[in-house]
């Protein structure tokens, strides 16, 4: 039996501990391998606490003065009663992280990793990276603790999750640290943004060096094969251990619980979408099964609000929600579907904790919505929308610009629609679509370098109505933003923590 450490790397939003490592864990130890965790993220942040950067202006002066007044602010249910005093809060923290940083020539954020010299969709970037490891913000946090770690036992295998461009760089300075100390151990890399680029053929190979193997989709299979020798399916949908991180080192006034009660999504038929370009599979288990362990984590950690990862809750389950409350908070990603439009399932939602749903209504323009294949009415999306506030459940939009389908027409359609239901929509994410490099249709399109590198997921196209992305960024600040109605909406966005925060003005 060989033991293993699974690490989360810097930088994800810390609010909430990774949930890519617990649900290996749970299935890990659930098989009797020993199994330690790391989210090198909020330590990471939490270390920088304790050497603040220099302060050679006003602002990071008073940052660096109340830095762990305000960290306990956010810890505390009060601070989220006053918008301004929580958002002062907010730039403040992300100030100190900020200057801490640009000394590494990093633009540092609560949300994001930066650099000025390398990049996350290089390889060559990355390996540099992790040549240079003593040069990375967080190396005095990663370095010591893996010190103690590997003193504490040296492990056999150390499994890396990177899910995210924000964790890429930090992965590969914390592999390269690693491999220098131990340089027989096993690395393996896995989580969302290696399954993207393991999906799409990406040459991982060039890692040869610093990563023994590379795991794609759900993780549990390879590593118990690895630390336990039992060949396995993909495990259960259902499981999470949270136990090896300290909840109260989250940026969060009550401890969250991200779980998902699916993979995939259940929809699949959305232009553009990766689940489909990675064709995906969608698995889930029983309501009840879900439910069940549901409350067992929730209990275990002392849970005050639960994050559901799903791509979109089903109405199956959403159904088992109402008929058999969690007992603690909720929010999570849904389709628009006839369901939210129906007041008793919406009230039921709403007493069974639901506190915010989020949903990807992209256009106000049907034709839009039908080449997107998004499989909804624009007359219905309306309807949920007023259903939804009218029960009391924050919504959170997200709209899409810039897509193939769209041109200005339909842009100012979306603008029209957003004004008409601004009453009714809390939150607005405003996304410039971005064409996944190895989707089907990108085939029909004149395609250009998005991001310059051997690693990168996206590219640029020539639109085939003009509606390129300047002209969209023009639209989008000249005349949909200028908009009062949707200004004071924008203004309500959670800085950084943006929907992992929003809930709790709602709770």
């Amino acid at each position: 039996m060989k033991s293993i450490l699974l690490i989360s790397p810097p930088i994800t939003k810390p609010c909430e501990p990774p949930a890519g490592i617990a649900k290996l864990a749970r299935s890990l130890k659930n098989n009797g391998v020993d199994c330690r965790l790391y989210d090198a993220g909020i330590h990471g942040i939490e270390k920088m606490r304790g050497r603040p950067p220099s302060a050679e202006d006003t602002w990071t002066r008073r940052a660096v003065a109340h830095l762990s007044a305000n960290v306990n602010a956010l810890r505390t249910p009060d601070l989220y009663s006053n918008r301004d005093r929580y958002k002062r809060a907010v730039m403040d923290v992300n100030r100190v992280l900020f200057e801490a940083g640009r000394s590494h020539g990093v633009n540092l954020s609560l949300a994001n990793y930066v650099s000025s010299t390398v990049s996350p969709v290089r390889s060559t970037d990355l390996i540099q990276s992790a040549e240079s490891f003593s040069q990375n913000p967080f190396y005095p946090a990663f370095s010591q603790r893996l010190r103690n770690l590997f003193h504490e036992r040296q492990p056999d295998i150390v499994g890396v999750s990177i899910n995210f461009l924000s964790q890429a760089l930090c992965a590969f300075a914390m592999i390269g640290y690693i491999r220098r100390q131990l340089p027989r151990v096993t690395i393996l890399c896995g989580g969302g943004l290696v399954t993207s680029w393991m999906r799409i053929g990406k040459p991982t190979e060039r890692f040869a060096g610093l990563v023994n193997d590379w795991i794609s989709g759900p993780g549990e299979e390879c590593l118990l094969r690895l630390c336990a020798g039992q060949p396995r399916d993909n495990g259960p949908v259902a499981g999470y251990d949270y136990s090896g991180f300290d909840m109260d080192a989250y940026l969060s006034p009550v401890p969250i619980l991200p779980y998902a009660a699916s993979r995939g999504c259940y929809w699949k038929k959305c232009a553009f979408c990766p689940e489909s370009a990675e064709d995906s599979p969608y698995r889930t288990e029983t309501p009840r099964i879900v439910g069940k362990d549901i409350v067992r984590s929730a209990t275990d950690i002392h849970a005050g609000l639960i994050h559901f990862l799903d791509n979109a809750l089903s109405p199956r389950f959403m159904e088992h929600l109402i008929n058999h409350p969690p007992g603690v908070s909720w929010y999570g990603f849904t389709r628009i579907t006839r369901h939210l439009t129906d007041p008793d399932f919406v009230r039921g939602l709403k007493a069974s904790g639901c506190v915010m749903l989020k949903v990807g209504v992209e256009s106000g323009d049907q034709r839009v919505l039908d080449a997107l294949g998004k499989g909804v009415d624009v007359q219905v999306v309306e309807k949920a929308l007023r259903v939804i506030h009218g029960a009391g459940i924050a919504i959170y939009v997200y709209l899409l610009f810039g897509t193939p389908a769209e041109d200005e027409e339909s842009a100012k359609k979306t603008l029209t629609f957003t004004k008409r239901n601004a009453k009714y929509i809390d939150y607005l994410n405003l996304a410039i679509f971005n064409l996944p490099r190895e989707s089907p249709d990108a085939e029909k399109l004149t395609t250009l370098d998005f991001y310059a590198g051997d690693l990168s997921l996206y590219s640029d196209f020539l639109h085939p109505k003009g509606w390129d992305r300047q002209r969209v960024r023009r639209f989008l600040s000249k005349q949909f933003k200028k908009q009062a109605a949707i200004r004071s909406i924008l203004s309500n966005d959670p800085p950084f923590f943006t929907s992992n925060h929003a809930p709790f003005f709602h709770k």
